[in-house]
């Protein structure tokens, strides 16, 4: 008898709410600011006043890795937008989204290959 087993192949259902989530956050991203595809947040600890704070760079690219020009509000938006789409990310480390897979990652840096040997 064959014992049914779970595969980590998504549902049609998910995939397609998968599907409509990426195209939304991407149409929203597109009008904060028109050509972003990638968003990247970076955590930096700051001094303010004896303070200890934790402020957050925003990078905005374009679909080929470029910076895409963008006001200040402009950066907030776009971080706000993923904060509210994913509330579960751990947004005290490097994240990267990238707008035209729907996937969102802890940004990890990475050698060169040429540097590695």
């Amino acid at each position: 008898m064959n014992t049914p087993e779970s595969t980590a192949v998504p549902s049609a259902p998910d995939a397609e709410k998968h599907a409509v989530r990426t195209a939304v956050i991407a149409r929203q991203l597109d009008q904060i600011a028109p050509g972003t595809a990638r968003v990247q947040t970076v955590p930096v600890p700051t001094d303010r006043d004896g303070e200890q704070r934790l402020a957050t760079w925003v990078v905005l690219g374009d679909a080929l890795g470029g910076p895409v020009k963008a006001d200040r509000d402009a950066h907030r938006a776009a971080r706000g937008l993923l904060l509210r789409m994913f509330p579960a990310a751990d947004w005290t480390r490097p994240q990267l989204y990238d707008a035209i897979t729907g996937a969102l990652a802890v940004d990890t840096p990475v050698m060169p290959e040429e540097l590695r040997r």
